[in-house]
């Protein structure tokens, strides 16, 4: 047999067994059949190299690595396990709300711990802040002055320019409308504005909010009804919040927010009728009652009863 002979009955078995290697594996649900088109592109090209290659990678897998794994000491199970860490009891002894501190430290105490909540994320401790400009220690009440200023300007000066990009009303405006009212909020709540300003603010809230739900109300959320009701229920816009909370009542009737926020409208502007049927409406839905929401019925209840 020549030589040119023996090359063709290599070519022709190669090509034999491509054709029932790739069958074979088409044939197989679960194969990857991209991978097997791979590999028998790879044999086609590289007549007795590809397949040898390949036949001694399976080989080699199958005697060292297709040993079945030892799962004696995993346990696959859908039961919580409850960790118990111990408290960092000589630490949490020194610490103490910033409120408390500033009645009971010294000086020294209060302007450390002025310095340890200055270095953290002071966004919610911003009225904690306000409070300490009012302490007898003249450095503290000068730093948290500084500090509260320095955070509320950075305040005005954002909402200024994410306000003008929402009147703008470019693309995507409804996503900066959004986190310009989360933004708003999570500063306006804790009230550090003086009363002129927190109106204010609390006006511009309400236009976002309305230019929201007025254009993209699909983009219009619960949590943006909570926020501007009860930002417009601090300043006693008591006919402005009630607006909000209806058109959140009829957005969202089965979220918590809507009904908490009913009680608190009701209870403050004293429609003491409507706070009782509110809370039994609320009772008798499907909603799921926190505790937070509870404290707060036993308290509007026992002060209503009064």
């Amino acid at each position: 047999m020549t030589q040119l002979n023996l090359f063709l009955l290599l070519l022709l078995v190669n090509t034999l067994l491509v054709f029932f290697y790739l069958l074979w594996k088409l044939l197989h649900r679960q194969a990857n059949r991209r991978n097997c088109l791979n590999r028998s592109v790879v044999m086609l090209l590289c007549p007795a190299v590809g397949p040898c290659f390949f036949f001694c990678a399976y080989l080699f897998y199958r005697l060292f690595f297709s040993a079945p794994v030892d799962l004696e000491d995993v346990v696959f199970s859908k039961v919580r396990a409850r960790m118990f860490i111990h408290a960092e009891e000589e630490r949490e002894r020194n610490l103490a709300p910033l409120e408390e501190a500033i009645e009971v430290a010294d000086k020294e105490e209060l302007r450390n711990l002025m310095m340890n909540v200055v270095r953290g994320d002071i966004r919610n401790s911003l009225s904690s802040i306000a409070l300490a400009m009012n302490s007898e220690d003249t450095e503290t009440a000068h730093y948290a002055a500084s500090v509260l200023q320095d955070t509320l300007n950075d305040f005005r000066m954002n909402v200024q320019k994410q306000y003008a990009l929402v009147l703008e009303k470019g693309e995507d405006w409804y996503r900066c409308a959004d986190a310009l009212i989360e933004y708003m909020n999570h500063v306006l709540r804790q009230k550090v504005f003086t009363d002129l300003e927190q109106t204010d603010y609390v006006r511009k809230l309400e236009e976002v909010c309305e230019l929201l739900f007025t254009e993209e109300p699909e983009h219009m959320n619960s949590g943006h009804f909570e926020a501007v009701s009860l930002r417009l229920l601090e300043i006693e816009d008591f006919k402005a919040s009630e607006r909000w909370c209806e058109r959140a009542a009829a957005r969202y009737p089965n979220t918590l927010s809507t009904w908490s926020c009913l009680l608190k409208l009701y209870f403050a502007s004293g429609q003491r009728q409507r706070f009782f049927q509110a809370m039994e409406e609320l009772k008798s839905s499907s909603v799921v009652i926190d505790r937070d929401t509870l404290e707060l019925i036993r308290v509007f209840q026992n002060e209503g009863n009064q």
